[in-house]
């Protein structure tokens, strides 16, 4: 008897000694599935996802994120025992057994969760007994190395929900376009049966065994105690979705963006906001309505105290057609028109070049052999430049930019972070007038910067990009400047009367139609034309394009205009230093008065140590008297003396620039300390 029972032993022992290496020999299949990319906006909003390789919408989802009822339920419906087995249910499958054997059919199935999962991931089959014998030493195999909310994880991942649906992610956000922790209990009961037969009972096929299957699982939940039964009788009488929910493909082109430059992430985080992308998206389509076919719009929206991307749209329509709508035509290189006029004004303020009441010429100009003429062929004789710049006068912008320099130009745009490209390599006169490739973005970024005090606003697209350093590119004054004259500016007949500074632009032969503004907190760009460059006449950016700027702004809660900085000179023309009243463009000077001056001290770039001191300055070159400027104003008129002595301002970047009697400057900028 006892040296039976030993022998039984031996044997039991020797046959789990056998089971043990069975299953730890187990080649197991890949226990991380492919999910589909989702793109999300600032607040988790879904915008766009992306299907897995083989067509399915597969999406990640962790047990946190699925309502805790939902849970519930699948385990007392598919494996009460689950977090007690080791992957079988022994007593599961007997009974299954029993039950096929007395009723001549299969009633129950004795499958655990771990078991459905390792059937999932090898797309393997229930009614063979190779297939079940593989299951179950696979299910053995995952429990040894995963956790139980691992193997659950992964069922909430590849469970089946008919058609192309896996995952209770892809079937909640299918079948009731909303996230697996919003579910109510008619719709976590449905989630429950519909993995046992995905195809037979799914409810935009099937409606009927939908419900069927819903309320099976209801009843068990009563029965068990997890669902009051008022609750579940409520649930029944819920509707079912007749159909599948299209998935959200909202901000596409810079969501096809966002998976190519993070190609691994599971999910990206945009700025953008859904509800003001949605809005946007739907104007952008509204504008177009009555509109040539191969006609396209671009409009961008950013916050400029953050440079965050709050809407992006790189066509009406993202599809093709003659309007090449898969094009992104917020990054596509345009002539920008007029619409660097403010930033060359601005440039000139900043070097003490002009100031907006500085009476200018707007007459025939040539400029070596460079002859422009304005937008209507007219010419106004004497402006202010205030209504130079607001009229969008040709001449006098040619003529500021000819004492600056295209050079100064190129180079302030690129301080903001700009890419622009000149035909030839060489930027000239031209320049000014549209004669460059820059992008949407390139000039959101040229706005945000006259937005945000002349500091650059770097575009910020995604939730966890890091901020860009500040690079000054203008004095606050002269940024201040440059939109008051803007907000000046005469609206279109259909916009409401807020403060927002903007400016128009069109391109030679009416290829591109521009417009971008700002308020207090937000910077606004919209571009209309053909994606393909070809003319489209007529068409003008005050006309075109700045009443959809007007009609973005209706969306925004428009933030008021900050004050005048402490330095800016606000004075009519007749008080401004002699230098500041007229605008000379060097035509009429003798060749003596071709050098101008230069800031001998302090040195450009310099670091001093004197802040609340006194600031000694000195100049060579040009002719006296001068007139000399910080920070945009002046501090000392009519000077004979080629140096000065005045009271340094306190800690920080200064700017000092200088101006001689025929209006030529020089400019240095330093720190103190």
């Amino acid at each position: 008897m006892l040296i039976g029972g030993v022998l039984a032993a031996g044997i039991f022992a020797g046959g789990m000694d056998r089971l043990r290496h069975w299953v730890a020999d187990t080649e197991l299949p890949p226990l991380i599935v492919a999910t589909g990319t989702e793109v999300v906006d600032r607040n988790g909003k879904l915008l766009r996802a992306y299907q897995v390789a083989d067509g399915r919408w597969r999406l990640a989802v962790n047990v946190a994120e699925v309502d805790p009822r939902f849970i519930s339920m699948l385990i007392a419906f598919e494996d009460k025992r689950f977090y007690r087995h080791q992957g079988l249910d022994l007593w599961a499958m007997s009974r299954a057994a029993f039950q096929a054997a007395w009723n001549g059919r299969m009633v129950s199935g004795g499958s655990t969760l771990t078991m459905q999962v390792a059937r999932l991931l090898e797309d393997g089959t229930t009614g063979k007994w190779a297939g079940k014998i593989r299951q179950i030493r696979v299910a053995l195999a995952m429990e040894q190395q995963l956790s139980k909310r691992e193997i659950l994880k992964l069922y909430l991942q590849t469970a089946p929900y008919g058609g192309n649906l896996e995952g209770v992610r892809a079937a909640s956000l299918a079948y009731f376009n909303k996230p697996p922790h919003r579910l109510t209990p008619a719709e976590t009961a449905l989630l429950v049966a519909l993995p046992q037969a995905p195809e037979r009972r799914r409810p935009d096929r099937h409606l009927d065994a939908a419900g069927e299957g819903r309320d099976r699982v209801l009843a068990r939940m009563v029965a068990k105690g997890i669902l009051p039964k008022d609750e579940a009788i409520a649930a029944q009488s819920d509707a079912l979705p007749h159909h599948r929910a299209v998935f959200p493909a909202i901000a596409p082109h810079l969501a096809d963006h966002a998976i190519n430059l993070f190609p691994l992430r599971q999910k990206v985080n945009l700025t953008i906001d859904a509800d003001l992308q949605k809005d946007l998206e739907k104007l952008a389509r509204d504008a177009m309505v009555n509109k040539d076919p191969a006609t396209s719009l671009a409009l961008m929206v950013a916050d400029h105290e953050t440079g965050e991307v709050l809407a992006s749209i790189g066509s009406p329509a993202y599809q093709q057609g003659k309007a090449r709508g898969f094009i992104d035509m917020t990054q596509a290189l345009r002539s920008p028109g007029s619409t660097l006029k403010p930033l060359i004004y601005g440039l000139a303020f900043d070097r003490g070049l002009a100031h907006p009441e500085t009476l200018i010429e707007d007459r025939p100009t040539a400029f070596g052999t460079y002859l422009p003429q304005n937008f209507d062929n007219q010419f106004r004789g004497t402006v202010r430049v205030r209504n130079a710049l607001q009229l969008s006068l040709n001449i006098p912008v040619v003529s500021i930019l000819d004492r600056l320099g295209p050079a100064r130009l190129m180079q302030s745009i690129s301080r903001t972070g700009g890419k622009p490209v000149v035909p030839g390599g060489q930027a000239g006169l031209a320049v000014g007038l549209g004669g460059l490739g820059m992008s949407l973005a390139d000039l959101m970024r040229v706005y945000g910067t006259l937005a945000r005090g002349g500091t650059a606003m770097g575009l910020q697209y995604f939730g966890d990009e890091p901020t860009s350093e500040t690079t000054r590119v203008l004095a606050a004054s002269a940024a201040w400047q440059v939109g008051d004259i803007l907000a000046g500016a005469a609206r279109p007949a259909s916009a409401a009367d807020r403060q927002i500074a903007y400016k128009t632009g069109t391109s030679y032969g009416h290829r591109d139609a521009w417009s971008l503004g700002y308020d207090g907190q937000h910077v606004v760009g919209v571009w209309m034309g053909r994606p393909d460059g070809t003319p489209v006449p007529g068409a003008f950016g005050g006309e075109l394009a700045a009443p959809v700027l007007f009609q973005v702004f209706d969306h925004l809660k428009v933030a008021p205009m900050p004050p005048p900085p402490a330095e800016t000179l606000i004075v009519a023309n007749a008080d401004l230093p002699p230098p500041l009243q007229w605008f000379r463009d060097g035509k009429s000077l003798d060749q003596n008065a071709l050098i101008g001056p230069a800031i001998a001290f302090p040195p450009d770039g310099s670091l001093l140590d004197l802040a609340g001191g006194e600031l000694i300055s000195k100049v060579r070159d040009g002719q006296a008297p001068f007139t000399w400027l910080i920070n945009g104003s002046p501090i000392v008129s009519n000077a004979n003396s080629r140096q000065i002595q005045v009271t340094a301002p306190e800690e920080g970047f200064v700017s000092l620039s200088v101006i001689d009697r025929n209006g030529m400057s020089a400019k240095a900028q330093f720190r103190l300390k």
